[in-house]
């Protein structure tokens, strides 16, 4: 079953996105808490939103999004942050649901489109996308400022 996420769920969402962290390779980068997605999805101006998949009572897999905004559409769209399902739960279709869930709340809300990221090394994340209709952004590439770098242009 997909589902919107509930504040019951939160203890596994945290533990599914550590369990991702782990899986593309940086454990060590993860430091969300219970705390802080509770407060990002539950809090007085709630600015991520989630979805969890379900089984026998279990959180096994969730989707973790934002808004964003296409200045050339005029219209939202979603970014899709993390999308995961626990590896003894895959090849059941959560993660085409968790998906479809999305692309089904964009054309409801009238958003122009639904956008991620997948590590370029992340084969079988990539197949599993494009053969749901997705394809890759060519000539764009994606920038970042955190850390000290953030801080000191910040400053």
């Amino acid at each position: 079953m997909i589902r919107r996420a509930r504040e019951g769920d939160v203890a596994a969402m945290v533990e599914l996105v550590h369990e991702l962290a782990r899986y593309e390779r940086e454990p060590d980068s993860c430091h969300l808490t219970e705390e802080q997605l509770r407060t990002a999805l539950f809090g007085p101006d709630p600015a991520l939103f989630g979805h969890v998949a379900e089984v026998d009572g279990s959180v096994v897999g969730l989707s973790l999004w934002f808004l964003n905004f296409s200045t050339w559409e005029g219209v939202h769209g979603m970014y899709l942050e993390d999308l995961y399902v626990r590896p003894e739960h895959r090849g059941a279709g959560l993660g085409k649901e968790l998906l479809r869930t999305l692309a089904h709340e964009c054309v409801a809300r009238g958003y122009a489109r639904l956008e991620w990221s997948v590590l370029d090394w992340n084969e079988p994340s990539i197949a599993f996308y494009e053969a749901q209709g997705a394809f890759p952004m060519d000539g764009w590439t994606t920038y970042r400022l955190t850390g000290e770098a953030l801080t000191t242009f910040g400053s």
